[in-house]
């Protein structure tokens, strides 16, 4: 098969994939570079970074799978891939491990000071008296959007101690996933609720036109004096003017970290860039080894079950043709 990779997955299955099929990589290309090599393309594999627009697909008549390494829907136009009926396949688990398990060492060093605490020692100041840190056990962790990856996120403070409360979107609820979360030691509550009462309140939806500037300023001070506020979703969610006001104001959030942004990619500035009790980080949510590699193994897997797929379609039509 025909297979453009546009965006970068694990080195090992770009390897795999180049022995058996005709692979052209093409990592965050801007959208004319994609038209340009995607005419007979048959699989287009893709990550955040790139957007995959109905301009990107109707140049490729032969396109008939898509693979999206990851969970995000929103650099792709998806109304336009079910009108062509092409098939796509998201692969969200080993990502969520690894942005689950980065809410809490956020957690753990907005909690402890930790950057303040290793730049002073850096330049040889001593501030172990002025470090007066707290204890995630014990505290409300407030999740916005308790599906794969919030869900992880829950049980993980569940496990550590803490009071977990979590929100859905009214599509995303039934009882049986309001049971999943209760064995987890999540409490499903309305989303007023997880706000009001989070000490930190961290952020796993995808964007969508519900949801851009969801976490916005009265959102921001419905929430506790001196929470945290965690985005792990996508730039877009939390709304980046009112939260510099808010944190500018002082009396609300003690700190925050984005790993998500409003404006990313090489050059851009953040504007909390110059306050010291914000953590930035370049989209790395799901940037582990572990993680890729196994995505990169699904990916694999996924491929050869499409090709098989298309190969017994195939057989089939041959054999009714005769």
């Amino acid at each position: 098969m025909n297979i453009l990779i546009a965006s970068s997955i694990s080195k090992h299955a770009i390897e795999i994939l180049n022995e058996n099929h005709d692979v052209i990589c093409a990592f965050n290309a801007p959208e004319d570079k994609l038209i340009s090599l995607i005419k007979d393309r048959d699989v287009l594999i893709f990550r955040s970074g790139v957007q995959i627009s109905a301009k990107v697909m109707s140049a490729a008549p032969n396109l008939r799978f898509l693979i999206r390494a990851g969970s995000g829907l929103d650099n792709l136009d998806f109304n336009y891939s079910q009108e062509r009926g092409i098939e796509l396949v998201r692969i969200p688990e080993p990502g969520a491990k690894a942005v689950a398990e980065l809410s809490f060492a956020f957690m753990l060093a907005l909690s402890r000071n930790l950057l303040y605490a290793d730049k002073e020692w850096r330049q040889g100041h001593w501030v172990k008296s002025e470090l007066k840190g707290y204890l995630l056990r014990g505290k409300v962790l407030g999740i916005i959007g308790a599906g794969n990856i919030g869900s992880l996120v829950g049980q993980m403070g569940s496990a550590w101690g803490m009071t977990v409360l979590g929100c859905v979107a009214d599509n995303d609820y039934t009882p049986e996933n309001e049971a999943f979360l209760v064995s987890k030691g999540i409490k499903l509550t309305a989303f007023e609720e997880v706000v009001s009462k989070a000490d930190y309140l961290t952020i796993h939806v995808p964007l969508d036109e519900n949801t851009r500037n969801l976490i916005d300023k009265r959102v921001l001070n419905l929430m506790k004096p001196g929470s945290y506020l965690l985005s792990l979703a996508r730039g877009g969610v939390v709304n980046e003017k009112d939260l510099l006001e808010v944190i500018e104001k002082g009396d609300r959030l003690r700190g925050v970290a984005l790993d998500v942004h409003e404006n990313e990619g090489e050059g851009k500035i953040s504007p909390f860039a110059s306050l010291p009790n914000v953590i930035l980080t370049p989209h790395i949510g799901a940037q582990t080894i572990d993680s890729q590699r196994e995505i990169g193994d699904r990916v694999l897997e996924t491929v050869e079950q499409f090709e098989d797929k298309i190969n017994h379609q195939e057989s089939i039509s041959s054999t009714i043709s005769k």
